[in-house]
């Protein structure tokens, strides 16, 4: 009997006629003799509505009470879905985090998984039961309740798989698997068989909403297959693994993008040891996260230090180094929040001439600007115009001829 995990997210169990297709999709996998443990994500808008919800009532909610109540949309999802379970004749039975075994660190709306006692789930797997756990949460040593953040039950997900030993972590949402780039931008965009855990980590990390970086992390770390497909088709999906299809033709896999971008300029910056220490150390205590870094060539030991940041956290992020710009005595700390970048991702392009080039042409040839440049052994980023962002995704989609199958 094997034993398999598998995820729904909100828009897979949005509505009570959703939640009751679901409940038919796991009786299914169950029927075929497999324990089957189902995370689930909170139903539909349900955890923008509750932060909306908490917002009118305090204009600053404390972070540990914000938790609590977010937590909440999962319990409702999970607890309906073993309902739903149970009308079809299947023991089902559904678990907080906390039940689960979910410890975390007492980062809360961020919380890291710190372990799985794996116990409960055990048992109730030992009596015949098809478990369905609440993602996005779980609990402290004091016995607080967490949530993950962005992505959170894709997380709970794999870690349950690596705790239990499974087979597979099944991950199911509104899509029918990786695409080469946004279906929504490209039309003529192919779904996936299959993709390796760092094309996948590279993709998630720079703009593929498909799924979340700390998941796929997790499936990499322990080896854990994971499958994206969706939850309203019979589509095949793509399995992320470990393997790589070797010597492929074409070594860019698909097209990443993420509007979400702002630019800080700090101009006239000392070129000695310490500066950069000075300005990203602040920033990090400050739960800000910097992207791409460029230095300009020091003249006359005076140099210019760019670096990005989430949109959504320029102002925090400027408020950290206009004070720290004046004490260094740098001339100026300017910003811009009307980027996004795009990348091209594959294994082997850094072994492989001309994939930069051909990346830069393609951009030249609808005259989009490139303002700064990042890469890794897979990846090339480049930050541009955020009006442009769309057009570049096609561009690019076009340029490595990624419509076509190999």
């Amino acid at each position: 009997m094997a034993l398999i995990v598998q995820k729904y997210g909100g828009s897979s169990v949005a509505d009570a006629e959703k939640i009751k297709s679901i409940a038919r999709r796991i009786a299914a996998a169950r029927d075929e003799g497999n324990q089957v443990v189902v995370v689930v994500s909170a139903m539909g808008d349900t955890t923008d509505e509750l932060i909306n919800l908490a917002y009118q009532i305090d204009s600053c909610p404390s972070d540990r009470e914000l938790d609590v109540l977010l937590s909440t949309g999962e319990i409702v999802s999970s607890t309906l879905l073993a309902m739903a379970l149970k009308t079809l004749g299947y023991a089902a039975i559904s678990l907080s985090g906390a039940q689960a075994g979910i410890r975390t660190d007492a980062a809360h709306s961020r919380a890291r998984i710190l372990g799985i006692d794996p116990g409960r789930v055990v048992r109730e797997l030992e009596k015949g039961k098809i478990v369905i756990v609440a993602g996005f949460q779980g609990i402290t040593d004091e016995m607080d309740i967490t949530t993950l953040g962005r992505g959170g039950s894709d997380t709970t997900a794999v870690a349950l798989a690596v705790s239990l030993g499974a087979g597979v972590c099944q991950i199911y949402t509104d899509v029918d698997g990786i695409y080469t780039a946004d279906p929504r931008l490209v039309p003529e965009a192919r779904s996936l068989d299959e993709m390796g855990y760092e094309e996948m980590l590279e993709l998630a990390t720079y703009g593929a909403r498909v799924m979340h970086p700390r998941a796929v992390e997790l499936g990499e770390i322990y080896k854990v297959p994971i499958l994206v497909a969706s939850s309203f088709t019979d589509s095949s999906g793509t399995l992320i693994h470990g393997g790589a299809s070797m010597e492929i033709r074409n070594k860019v896999t698909g097209i990443a993008h993420d509007p979400n971008v702002a630019k800080i300029t700090v101009v006239g910056v000392p070129d000695r040891p310490g500066i950069a220490s000075s300005i990203f150390e602040p920033l990090a205590k400050a739960d800000i996260s910097v992207d791409t870094i460029v230095q300009n060539a020091s003249i006359h030991n005076i140099t210019d230090l760019t670096f990005t940041v989430a949109k959504s956290d320029l102002d925090r992020a400027m408020e950290v180094v206009r004070p720290i710009a004046g004490s260094i005595n740098a001339r100026q700390c300017a910003s811009d929040s009307k980027l996004g970048k795009v990348s091209i991702i594959g294994t082997g392009m850094q072994n492989t001439p001309g994939y930069a080039a051909r990346m830069f042409s393609a951009l030249s040839e609808q005259g989009i600007n490139i303002q700064l440049i990042t890469t890794s052994e897979i990846r090339i980023t480049c930050i541009i115009d955020e009006a442009r962002v769309e057009e570049a995704v096609r561009a690019l989609h076009k340029a490595f001829e990624l419509e076509q199958a190999e």
